[in-house]
């Protein structure tokens, strides 16, 4: 295979490396990952340090046999980096929290703990919780299909149904969240981006001030919710599977951008969830309507509970309990200053700029990578071009550059 891990695919920030070649893609894409829904519809050339070295090894005159090995090398270079420093994966590795209860004084306290969690706050939490849902299924529904619309009566009641049920679920983890700056407001012709972790974000942000958003469609009781609330404020669905979802989505933002009396708009740019000590690159999509974008930055704190949610290893339904389960959610919240696409720079440059700031107030460190490579695997074609490329490195080697091998 390519070496190390994703060697080969990543996609490199433009604002720390120089350039990827890529092939364009049609706008609707650009919002989410086109490796998501076409993995052979783009063309990626990561240039790593080892192989820029090669390359200019190949262009030079020198024919001496110690000078190539030396550049050469240049494959192990690029090998060892990738085994030392795997940026990649560590960015949706759980938080590796070690043991304290490793005596016999504390492994008692350790135990009372454990039960009192799981005996004691975990029932009350889930009833609670449960409680909340039937209650607002039943009220939003009798609310959404009975209530007059008179001076948007409805519309706003529905909007703070979902405000109060977003914030029974913060209520439910025992979250103490802690807000600085001032509280998202409606502002016309802005749109709100934040660091993704989980969909507890969206949650902890809507229990503060309702948000339309963007979501993948999901099954199961959350599937449920989206059907009824997130439709109800303007929040927009779609399948990455599907080339006619993403059309219409890139059309629906820009609506709802223009419109006036909607929601403000909550988009994470990053694409998918992050363990929040990395940020992955943001789409440019969210960059390129011609708005305002107001940063904010969520940073959480692991020593009371694991709030990054991986997909592919537990349902949604896990990832609440887990929450429910453990003695509380503590995260702070940056409401930062609305940004603007500098004269010269492009929706790229303006995404780079914008995550650089959240980075920076949340303490997390951004890597050149798009996150929803975790996805996928290199595509053979593009595994059998870096092959050719090492090979014909060392063929140079061995013969010198003149075809005849050397002894």
């Amino acid at each position: 295979g390519c070496l190390g891990p994703r060697a080969g695919l990543g996609l490199r920030s433009h604002a720390m490396s120089p350039p990827p070649k890529i092939k364009p893609v049609e706008s609707s894409d650009e919002l989410f990952s086109s490796a998501d829904a076409h993995p052979h519809s783009v063309e990626v050339e990561r240039v790593t340090a080892g192989l820029q070295l090669e390359r200019e090894a190949s262009r030079r005159a020198d024919k001496l046999f110690l000078p190539r090995l030396l550049d050469a090398s240049g494959v192990l270079q690029d090998a060892a980096s990738a085994i030392i420093d795997d940026t990649f994966n560590k960015c949706f590795t759980f938080t590796d929290t070690p043991a304290w209860n490793w005596n016999f004084y504390l492994f008692p306290m350790w135990c009372v703990g454990v039960l009192i969690r799981y005996l004691v706050l975990f029932p009350l939490r889930l009833t609670f919780v449960v409680l909340a849902t039937i209650l607002f299924l039943v009220t939003f529904t009798a609310v959404h299909s009975f209530a007059p619309n008179r001076n948007n009566f409805r519309v706003k009641l529905e909007r703070f149904l979902v405000n109060v049920y977003a914030a029974c679920h913060v209520v439910s983890w025992t979250g103490v969240i802690r807000h600085h700056g001032p509280k998202p407001t409606n502002r016309p012709g802005h749109i709100f981006v934040a660091n993704h972790t989980s969909i507890i974000d969206y949650i902890i942000l809507t229990s503060v001030s309702p948000f339309s958003s963007i979501a993948q469609q999901n099954k199961g009781w959350v599937g449920l919710i989206q059907n009824t609330a997130m439709d109800a404020i303007d929040c927009i669905r779609f399948d990455r599977a599907e080339s006619k979802d993403r059309e219409m989505v890139q059309r629906r933002l820009r609506e709802h951008v223009a419109d006036t009396n909607r929601l403000p708009l909550l988009i994470f740019p990053e694409g998918t969830c992050v363990n929040n000590e990395y940020c992955v690159m943001f789409k440019r999509g969210a960059f390129d309507l011609g708005c305002k974008v107001c940063p904010i930055a969520i940073k959480y704190n692991k020593l009371f509970a694991e709030t990054f949610w991986h997909s592919r290893r537990q349902s949604f339904t896990q990832h609440l309990m887990s929450l429910m389960t453990s003695w509380a959610v503590v995260a702070d919240v940056w409401y930062l200053d609305p940004q603007e696409m500098a004269e010269g720079e492009d929706a790229i440059g303006f995404a780079n700029r914008v995550r650089q700031l959240i980075c920076d107030q949340a303490g997390i460190k951004p890597v050149p990578w798009d996150g929803m490579l975790k996805y996928y695997r290199p595509s053979p074609r593009m595994c059998e071009k870096r092959r050719a490329e090492i090979a014909a490195s060392f063929e140079a080697l061995l013969t010198g550059g003149d075809g005849k091998k050397k002894n």
